[in-house]
């Protein structure tokens, strides 16, 4: 796999299945349907699948692809594959909130390895370089043209007063009593893969996800993370959260900066 190539594909990919989002995201009003799960989806979604799908086939067409919109890319068996959540944060999407993202990412012997996380509304993109660092990019953007970026990277937490990210629309009591066993100085609300983003850019410690989620869900917030120092765990034994699983589901799972003192649930 020609790295470089992938992550300027990758990277333009999502700029500009994220000016296509914008589009929808800034009408006046948009159609959402349900999916045979009881998720939603929009218009947008489908439009930005299409566009990621349609430039990951024309560039890298013998790579096997897997992405949330297309149910026959389910059944995939590859140790090698594409993922793509072409609108993670959808619910934040349809309430107009900002945080949803456009993820693709590459995945290798059941680890994502390179990844881009693009937050339209928000102006923050987040990808693994070539050589498998992770970087925040400064915008404005331009899919053409890689700007300037600054690599990111986990901090050293203290146990003491720890800064926590959880789910805007999906926490429960069972992550709230989760988090109750740490020493926690800040929490932090966010939706969609930007939780993974922020404990890889220091300005949260700790995203325990004790609720459902998808590997395209997780796969290019993982690989950003790991890519700035930090790891992602499974919830029940702590051993790494693997991809390439029948069905593409995720157990619940942590991700964290090392140095955090794990507790178990």
């Amino acid at each position: 796999m020609n790295y470089s190539e992938l992550m300027n594909v990758m990277r333009r990919l999502a700029l500009e299945a994220g000016d296509k989002i914008m589009e929808i995201y800034d009408s006046p009003d948009f159609e959402v349907k349900t999916k045979s799960d009881a998720s939603p989806v929009t218009e947008a979604d489908e439009a930005a699948d299409a566009l990621i799908s349609a430039g990951l086939r024309e560039v890298f067409p013998d790579v096997a692809l897997v992405t949330e919109e297309q149910a026959d890319s389910h059944d995939t068996s590859a140790m090698t594959f594409l993922i793509v959540d072409p609108l993670d944060g959808t619910k934040e999407f349809i309430k107009r909130r900002g945080d949803f993202t456009v993820n693709i990412a590459l995945v290798e012997d059941g680890v994502p390895t390179r990844g881009v996380v693009y937050a339209p509304a928000k102006g923050r993109m987040f990808y693994t370089n070539s050589v498998g660092h992770s970087v925040e990019e400064i915008g404005p953007f331009d899919p053409a043209t890689p700007g300037e970026t600054k690599q990111i990277r986990v901090t050293e937490p203290s146990n003491d007063s720890l800064m926590v990210v959880a789910s805007k629309s999906h926490r429960d009591q069972a992550t709230d009593d989760y988090i109750a066993l740490y020493n926690v100085k800040d929490m932090t609300s966010a939706g969609s893969s930007l939780k993974f983003c922020l404990v890889a850019t220091g300005e949260a410690d700790l995203y325990p996800r004790l609720g459902r989620t998808m590997e395209w869900d997780t796969a290019a917030g993982h690989a950003v993370l790991a890519g700035a120092g930090g790891r992602v765990v499974r919830f029940d034994d702590h051993s790494p959260l693997s991809y390439g699983k029948d069905g593409f589901a995720n157990p619940f799972f942590i991700a964290y900066a090392p140095g955090v003192d794990l507790k178990k649930g």
